[in-house]
């Protein structure tokens, strides 16, 4: 599985920026996908999901109102699009798809993004 993350860039206080994901490979029986983000400094961090079986959507709470994850027309494709960015937003964001495991189907194997930056900053 191979996820190809793209779309960050550097941006003003206030404003937007959309990423965009995309899996292939041997991509079968995905649970969902998703972005996390790490800061320089600081621990990576979950910020939106969005499941296959229902397309039930989740933001952090850091983002949400600004930030909207949906999926794309393509098969295993996902968007995060981000308004009104703030300079804490600046981070890697890495793109995250979930498989089952074949032998327990409770846990979830994370597959990751190479990662795309995004910078914002006056």
């Amino acid at each position: 599985v191979q996820l190809q993350a793209s779309g960050g860039g550097w941006v003003h206080p206030g404003g937007s920026l959309g990423l965009s994901c995309a899996a292939s490979g041997a991509v079968s029986d995905v649970a969902g996908m998703g972005w996390y983000r790490q800061a320089p400094g600081k621990e990576r961090e979950w910020v939106a999901k969005i499941t296959t079986l229902n397309n039930r959507k989740f933001v952090a709470n850091s983002v949400k109102g600004r930030f909207t994850v949906s999926r794309g027309s393509a098969k295993n494709t996902i968007y995060l699009e981000m308004n009104n960015l703030r300079p804490a937003d600046t981070a890697v964001y890495y793109c995250n798809l979930q498989i089952p495991l074949p032998s327990d189907r409770t846990r979830l194997r994370d597959y990751w993004g190479q990662g795309t930056e995004v910078t914002v900053s006056s």
